[in-house]
């Protein structure tokens, strides 16, 4: 499957809290720090774009990723800065955009944002949302951040805020707009709703082989067709991790791989990971662990199969030290990237 949207290749992180080579947790603060080392070298290994997720539980630092975003767009030339994903439902669709707005400025239009529910629900009580109200909040806060999208006056009325009469928002943007995915984790109405508002679509791929999302994808440009909006772009985050071997990798990975997952599993009723499953999501699941040609091939695999023009890598697993993600950045700007480009040019 072609597309005629140019392939990116993107980064993400969570600002997961890790740990020192002595197996010391690191605090929140040094994380952070650490996350804006580790876009600096994306930046500089030809990495296309830079995304940090949102959270607000002890496992992860970053609860404003903008803030961080604005830091590394002082020191970056070229990447792209975006979220994996921010959590609309609890937060006001006027101030994400001034925000985002703001960092779009700053960063001379290098700003984009992914829009999602969000995976973990601690935002809500945080901020005094009724998790009842879970699909209402994303609907409505969807749709006005949509209208502020337009960048003109508009006036918007819904059941979760005050209505707003003739309404306008500031900085504008200087492309007129600012990028925009909605991030889908499999539910079809989420599909048609990214492609109704003209945002790009990402899906996350987090288990499971990422061929079973092709009829989303599918669905997403139908959805495009009957409602006469040119292509955009669909992308796929995905956790991974890159070493020198593919042993290396995957040695590397497991352990922590499996305690954030246990942990996650825990809260949520999940039985514990093993060995076999993790091994299945790195052979033919979600999971892009490997060595450089072992991660090339798998995602010229998934971009050829979905029509992907964007492949984000989630490289940051768990409490895995600074040092194995720093380096696992530089094989994928340095050796990744190139070899998918190569082997997607050789097709035919």
């Amino acid at each position: 499957m072609t597309t005629t949207q140019e392939l990116e290749f993107g980064l993400d992180t969570f600002g997961d809290v890790t740990r020192d080579a002595g197996g010391n947790r690191l605090p929140g603060a040094e994380v952070i720090r650490n996350v804006v080392e580790q876009a600096v070298l994306a930046d500089r290994v030809g990495v296309d774009a830079f995304g940090i997720g949102e959270h607000h539980r002890d496992d992860f630092a970053v609860t404003a990723p903008e803030i961080v975003l604005a830091t590394i767009a002082a020191r970056t030339e070229r990447i792209k800065l975006g979220t994996a994903v921010t959590v609309l439902s609890s937060d006001d669709p006027i101030r994400v955009y001034e925000r985002f707005a703001t960092l779009d400025a700053v960063s001379q239009g290098r700003a984009e944002i992914t829009l999602g529910r969000g995976s973990f629900t601690e935002s809500f009580p945080l901020f005094g949302f009724d998790l009842a109200d879970y699909e209402t909040l994303f609907e409505e806060k969807l749709d006005l951040f949509a209208a502020v999208r337009e960048e003109k006056r508009f006036s918007w009325q819904g059941n979760t805020r005050a209505p707003l009469e003739g309404a306008d928002v500031y900085p504008k943007t200087e492309k007129g707009a600012l990028t925009t995915w909605i991030g889908v984790g499999g539910s079809p109405e989420s599909v048609i709703r990214a492609a109704r508002y003209g945002f790009g679509l990402m899906l996350a791929i987090i288990g499971g082989a990422p061929e079973r999302f092709a009829p989303y994808a599918d669905l997403y440009r139908r959805a495009l067709a009957e409602l006469g909006v040119p292509e955009l772009p669909i992308g796929v985050h995905s956790p991974g991790f890159v070493a020198d071997t593919d042993e290396e990798a995957q040695e590397l990975l497991f352990p922590y791989f499996k305690e954030q997952r246990d942990r996650i599993g825990r809260e949520r009723g999940w039985p514990p990971t093993n060995r076999d499953q993790f091994d299945a999501e790195v052979a033919t699941g979600a999971v892009f662990a490997g060595s450089p040609q072992t991660v090339a091939a798998k995602i010229a695999r998934t971009v050829e199969t979905l029509g992907l023009s964007r492949f984000d890598l989630k490289y940051s697993n768990g409490a895995m030290p600074h040092e194995h993600l720093m380096h696992a950045i530089e094989l994928y700007g340095n050796e990744v990237i190139p070899l998918t480009r190569r082997l997607l040019a050789e097709r035919p």
